[in-house]
């Protein structure tokens, strides 16, 4: 039997959990905008997180409570598409 070692299993999650996302861009206002159009009503929190040495770009933390994969990923993926959102994690 061969093991492939570089095969990652996919963790598992209990849902509901508590879930960051790391979210870069170049404008603060449009970030904070952002994420407040993104969660809606849904309880959240978010904070700055870093800015780039050149002051180019900065990073906010956002944290809220996903009840299941699918949402999590939802969440994501409006991140993501969101113009004023040049890279989440």
């Amino acid at each position: 039997m061969i093991i492939d070692t570089n095969q990652k299993e996919k963790p598992q999650i209990d849902y509901p959990t508590q879930w960051g996302y790391k979210l870069i861009g170049k404008d603060e206002e449009a970030l904070i905008t952002c994420i407040k159009e993104i969660m809606g009503e849904k309880e959240h929190l978010f904070a700055v997180g870093n800015r780039s040495k050149t002051g180019k770009f900065i990073s906010f933390n956002a944290t809220c409570i996903v009840e299941n994969e699918d949402e999590r990923y939802r969440i994501f993926a409006h991140f993501e598409s969101h113009e004023a959102v040049e890279m989440v994690i």
